[in-house]
């Protein structure tokens, strides 16, 4: 028996690989990450080559810095005109204007002592005292005050008190206020525009790809079984040339299926004819056959041959049928077929009138719970569809079982539902049993394995799948259909 679980859709049909789709989807994936750090790195490394000449400059900066402390160490000790009045007040001074204004522009940004040889802080700022040069050569070093980073410059000087020790701080430098505004001058700056690049440039990215993104939804969307052309005028330039190249695979593809159907169905269509006089002659011979005397061993060896004989000939028969309306029911030969109004009762009791001697010959209950509904679709199909169902319902089903056709309409639209009371499928098997030619191993009775395909084929005409579904009280198989109303 071929099955197909609730709600499930078909394997691949190649076997599990991934689809042409998803590995197209894959392709510009890593085409739109490639092209993104492609044009996002040349940005990002413009950013630190523009914070590294920052730096530089900030440097340069420091240096002249450097210097201009180095000239006024002079200035500051020239200042120093005379000595206090006692000996505990300090030196007096007389500032030069550029001593001045580097003091007072901008403000708390300049300090400065002078101390003794010994590092007493004679006149100025106590926080700069300490150990003095141990020569005359200056010497330079950065210090932390009042949370402000000081560029410190101190140097042994000769004046009119003596040698004492200078000292320069400027709370300015360059290199400090690079560090502090670091995250809000050059970092920050740049990251916001990386940030609006990475945007700008996905933006763009999405657009030059969004051709080869319609292309792939468009692969997306169609049947396995759609092998027609793609638009070549809708792909890009670049990509027409494989585009192109595809339809030429498809149309040999299409070619090849196309002649395997007409081969199929021309050879099922020339079997019938022989098949049905084979048929009627094996059948007048087996009933024949069974109405002679049972008695002689001879008579019964024959006889059992000849009902051998006549089952096969029924399979062969149903296959070369079963063929047929596979090759009739391909959605590719459909589609170019109207559709129309199709009354599911009517068809449900016409179905149920045909299958009644079979069940009634397995002791079958076969009964019908039909709503009158209306269905757009393909009535010829439909029919093969619900013989199939209710066909394999009572191959399969135990003598005495039960056997129910429904039709009707519920809240997700109209129905058509095939329920028996049989051994039902595993749930393991469920994933294979719509598969051509496959039967569940162990399975008794008469059965080629294409009943449930051509169901399967029918319904992915009428854009819709087969569900299953345990039968009442977890017994059986339930197979239902829904179609548009």
């Amino acid at each position: 028996m071929n099955f197909w679980p609730l709600g499930a859709s078909p394997p691949p049909e190649n076997g599990g690989a991934p689809s042409a789709a998803s590995v197209g989807g894959n392709v510009l994936s890593g085409l739109r990450r490639r092209l993104l750090v492609m044009l996002i790195a040349p940005l990002v490394l413009l950013a630190l080559l523009n914070a590294w000449f920052d730096y530089r400059s900030a440097d340069n900066v420091a240096l002249q810095q450097d210097q201009r402390l180095l000239a006024m160490v002079p200035l500051l000790a020239d200042s120093i005109i005379g000595e206090g009045l006692r000996k505990t007040d300090p030196p007096i001074l007389l500032l030069a204007p550029a001593l001045e204004q580097f003091l007072n522009n901008p403000p708390d940004m300049g300090s400065f002592a002078v101390a003794d040889p010994d590092g007493k802080v004679l006149r100025g700022q106590a926080w700069l005292g300490g150990l003095p040069p141990a020569t005359a050569e200056p010497e330079f070093h950065s210090e932390e005050n009042g949370g402000v980073t000081w560029r410190i410059v101190r140097q042994r000087q000769q004046t009119v008190l003596g040698e004492v020790v200078v000292a320069l701080a400027d709370g300015s430098d360059p290199r400090q206020q690079w560090a502090r505004s670091i995250l809000f001058k050059v970092l920050l700056p740049n990251l916001v525009l990386v940030t609006a690049a990475a945007f700008a440039v996905r933006w763009a990215v999405e657009r030059a790809l969004k051709p080869l993104l319609d292309l792939r939804e468009a692969v997306e969307r169609r049947s396995p079984r759609d092998l027609s052309s793609i638009d070549e005028r809708a792909s890009p330039e670049e990509v027409r040339p494989l585009v192109i190249s595809l339809n030429r695979l498809l149309g040999l593809v299409n070619a090849q299926a196309e002649s395997q159907r007409r081969f199929i169905t021309d050879a099922a269509h020339q079997l019938r004819t022989p098949l049905a006089g084979l048929q009627a002659q094996v059948e007048a011979w087996a009933q024949a056959a069974n109405a002679a005397s049972p008695g002689d061993g001879t008579v019964r060896l024959r006889t059992e041959q000849v009902n051998k004989l006549r089952s096969a000939t029924r399979r062969t028969s149903q296959l070369a049928n079963q063929l047929l309306a596979l090759s009739r029911a391909d959605s590719r030969t459909i589609q170019s077929q109207p559709v129309q109004r199709v009354d599911l009762k009517a068809l449900c009791e016409a179905i149920l009138e045909t299958h009644l001697d079979a069940s009634t010959a397995k002791h079958i209950d076969l009964g019908l719970d039909a709503q009158p509904v209306k269905v757009m679709g393909h009535e010829w199909l439909l029919r093969e569809l619900l013989g199939n169902l209710v066909d394999n319902a009572v191959k399969y089903t135990p003598d005495g079982g039960t056997v129910t056709i429904r039709c009707g309409r519920r809240r997700e639209g109209s129905f058509l539902e095939v329920e028996d009371d049989g051994p039902g499928v595993a749930p393991t098997e469920r994933q294979r049993v719509l598969e051509r030619f496959y039967r569940v191993q162990g399975t008794q009775g008469e059965g080629n394995g294409l009943g449930l395909a051509i169901a399967d084929e029918i319904a992915s005409v009428h854009r819709s799948q087969l569900e299953l579904q345990p039968g009442a009280m977890g017994r059986g198989l339930k197979v239902s259909l829904l179609l548009a109303g």
